[in-house]
């Protein structure tokens, strides 16, 4: 039987699986590293950027506050002294939890996985609200490609001290760039805007031992996957049925793999049901196929957001495997 990050590479290589990858299965998540505060249920909080998220505790998930008091970023033009990046942790006692976690997996198991968020578009509409980020991209170019290079910088450094102290096998990224439908920019802005930040991002983390970038976008994403093999995206995670999947595989496979393929709109709500959850994940599976796919709910980490689906959808996949290989 194949180790766990045996059978993903055998996936993604389109090589011999004997099992189906189960979701997060071969991603140990580091998420003690010192990334910065995040909201949870109920929480209201100001990051390192001055940025305020509000995660009411009937809702799914938190989000900027983009009001005119709390916007951190107003003017465009003016970026340069209304946005300050917040100082990279560099102190042994910050890192200390992430490292014991780290030097705890057994990497011939599993991959040391670091958890990376936001990512560089969300910045920008964190920063000054979608609707102005959007704007600047067309009124101010010159600014945005700045600000995005500070961005970059940022995380660059961050990257830099993540490699040092963890030394990860494999990063987890998240940047959503588009909603169920359509990508937030075409095609020939994000080129523009984003592909060049993204290389220089992930051409750092594979020029310093980086064997895997997993990158989060739970959204349309069709005509942008010629850009994530460009920047060297080697798992699309999050990858909705409005992709058309299977189709996705046939076409780019050898090149990128897809994650996801289980909306979870439509099985993690709170009336959920193990015959819900069965129909969908079967319907992945058999229409996906064994190679350059990990069948999973395409919520961005490895839990759902109502109890019991997360583990459900894993039950399930497991008998699959048991029935398809």
């Amino acid at each position: 039987m194949l180790t766990k990050r045996q059978n993903l590479m055998e996936t993604i290589k389109g090589g011999n699986p004997d099992r189906f990858v189960n979701q997060y299965e071969f991603m140990n998540l580091i998420m003690e590293a010192p990334l910065g505060e995040m909201a949870g249920p109920g929480q209201t909080i100001v990051n390192g950027w001055g940025i305020t998220f509000s995660w009411p505790a009937d809702q799914l998930g938190g989000f900027p506050v983009h009001d005119a008091e709390h916007k951190v970023l107003k003017d465009i033009t003016d970026w340069k002294n209304q946005v300050k990046a917040p100082v990279v942790a560099t102190s042994d006692e910050a890192w200390a939890a992430a490292v014991a976690h780290a030097k705890a997996v057994d990497r011939n198991e599993e991959f040391v996985t670091a958890f990376v968020a936001p990512g560089v578009f969300e910045m920008t509409h964190h920063l000054m609200s979608m609707e102005d980020a959007l704007m600047a991209l067309y009124e101010e170019p010159e600014d945005m490609h700045d600000l995005i290079d500070y961005l970059v910088d940022y995380e660059l450094a961050y990257a830099k001290e993540l490699i040092n102290r963890i030394h990860p096998d494999c990063i987890f990224h998240h940047d959503d760039w588009g909603s169920q439908r359509s990508s937030f920019v075409s095609p020939e802005m994000f080129a523009e805007f984003f592909l060049p930040a993204y290389k220089k991002i992930y051409g750092f983390y594979k020029e310093n031992g980086v064997e895997l970038i997993v990158h989060h976008s739970d959204s349309y994403g069709v005509n942008l996957v010629p850009f994530m093999i460009d920047m060297g995206i080697d798992i699309w995670q999050g990858v909705m049925t409005t992709n058309n999947v299977p189709e996705l595989i046939e076409k780019y496979g050898k090149q990128i793999a897809f994650m996801g393929a289980i909306d979870s709109g439509v099985v993690d709500f709170p009336g959920w049901t193990p015959e819900i959850v069965a129909e969908y994940t079967e319907k992945a599976c058999k229409e996906c196929g064994k190679l350059y796919f990990i069948p999973n709910l395409t919520q961005g980490l490895n839990f759902s957001s109502f109890p019991g689906v997360y583990e459900e959808t894993t039950k399930v996949i497991d008998q699959l495997s048991k029935e398809m290989f």
